[in-house]
C-alpha cells in the first residue's frame, strides 16, 4: 500500500463488490488503509471470508458477505446484513465483473451461448443496478453518496481479447453512470466510472502471454497496470477532493486506447 497513512475516508462506510480478489481486493484494502469501514461482497464465500478475516487481523473494520450480485434479493439481504454490522453505506464501488474465456480465447458471437451472454450481463451490468437500487434510497435520504462503477476501455473500443458480452456491458455501464449522475446529483450523490485497461489480475492472466505483450507494446507507459492503481483512482473519485466531479469516465490504462 506504499506506506499510505492518509485517513481521508475516515468515518465512511464503503461497500465493494467482487472484493475477494484482483482489483476488488485492492480497492477494499486501500479504503481500509484510508480509514473507512469496508464491506466486502463477493460470490465466492470462501475467498471473501479469507480476505475479510485477513483485513480484520490487520486491525481494520470490515465485514463480508457472500452474494450473487445478479440476484436482487441476495443483494438486499447482503446490504441489510452489512449495514447492521458497519452502519449505513455511503460509498458504493460496483466492481464485480466477469470475462469468460474458452481455452484462453473469448467466445465468438456465432458460438456464444445465450446462457453465457445472460450470465455476463447479469454480473457486469444488472449487478451494478442491483447494488445501486439497494443502497441509493438511503443515500438520497442522507443527501450524500458516492458511487463508482467499473467500466473498461473495452466499453469504447474493439478489443479482440474480450467477447461481445463484455464490451456491451462495459459500454452500458458508461450510459448507466451518466444517467445516475444526472438523476442523483440533486440529492448530493456523485456517480463516476473507471475504465481500466490491462491490469495485472487473475482475469488478465487467463489470456496468453503473447496477447498481454501485444497490449504492453501498444501502451505508452509500456507495462500492465497494477490493481492498487485502480484502487487509488476509486478512492480519489469518492474523496472530498473530487466533490465537483460527477458523470465522468476515467481511464486507468497507461495511455492505451486514448480517446
Amino acid at each position: 500500500m506504499n506506506g499510505v497513512n492518509n485517513l481521508r475516508h475516515h468515518g465512511r462506510v464503503v461497500l465493494v463488490t467482487g472484493a475477494a480478489s484482483g482489483i476488488g481486493a485492492a480497492i477494499a484494502e486501500r479504503y481500509c488503509v484510508e480509514g473507512a469501514a469496508v464491506a466486502l461482497l463477493d460470490a465466492d464465500e470462501v475467498k471473501v471470508s479469507q480476505r475479510g478475516m485477513a483485513l480484520r487481523e490487520q486491525g481494520y473494520k470490515v465485514a463480508w458477505h457472500q452474494a450473487d450480485v445478479s440476484d436482487f434479493a441476495q443483494c438486499e439481504i447482503a446490504c441489510q446484513a452489512l449495514t447492521s454490522e458497519l452502519g449505513s453505506v455511503d460509498t458504493l464501488i460496483n466492481n464485480a465483473g466477469v470475462s469468460p474465456k474458452h481455452d484462453g480465447q473469448p467466445a465468438s458471437i456465432w458460438s456464444m451461448s445465450p446462457e453465457e451472454w445472460n450470465w455476463v450481463v447479469g454480473i457486469n451490468l444488472t449487478g451494478s443496478f442491483n447494488l445501486a437500487r439497494a443502497l441509493s434510497p438511503n443515500m438520497v435520504e442522507q443527501r450524500y453518496g458516492r458511487i463508482v462503477n467499473m467500466s473498461s476501455v473495452a466499453g469504447s473500443a474493439f478489443l479482440p481479447i474480450v467477447a461481445a458480452h463484455y464490451s456491451a456491458t462495459k459500454a452500458a455501464i458508461i450510459g448507466f453512470t451518466r444517467h445516475l449522475a444526472g438523476e442523483l446529483g440533486p440529492h448530493g450523490i456523485n456517480v463516476n466510472a473507471l475504465a481500466p485497461g490491462r491490469i495485472e489480475t487473475p482475469m488478465v492472466k487467463s489470456v496468453s502471454d503473447e496477447a498481454n505483450e501485444a497490449v504492453i507494446a501498444e501502451t505508452p507507459l509500456r507495462r500492465l497496470g497494477q490493481p492498487d492503481e485502480v484502487a487509488q483512482a476509486a478512492c480519489f473519485l469518492t474523496s472530498n477532493e473530487s466533490d465537483f466531479i460527477t458523470g465522468q469516465v476515467i481511464d486507468v490504462a497507461g495511455g492505451w486506447l486514448m480517446r
